[in-house]
């Protein structure tokens, strides 16, 4: 099952509506993703929070819908 670009971006800019969201298709078979997160309220979270933070934005997708994510997070500065 492969997950699309846009929905990947949807459901984390739905749980983090002031976000930066950059998504990239690392293989192009809508499986394997690089994200880039930027949002205030991460501030104060450590970054394995905010990855947490973000993979249950997911709703429980990583693994079956989509199989990788390679995740960056951080504040605005």
């Amino acid at each position: 099952m492969a997950m699309r670009e846009s929905d990947l971006q949807a459901m984390i800019a739905a749980a983090f509506p002031d976000a930066s969201v950059v998504i990239t298709d690392l293989a192009g078979d809508g499986d394997h993703y690089a994200a880039h997160v930027v949002s205030e309220s991460f501030r104060g979270m450590t970054r394995v929070a905010q990855h947490k933070a973000v993979y249950a934005a997911l709703g429980g997708r990583m693994g079956g819908e989509l199989h990788a994510l390679q995740l960056t997070t951080g504040v605005p500065s």
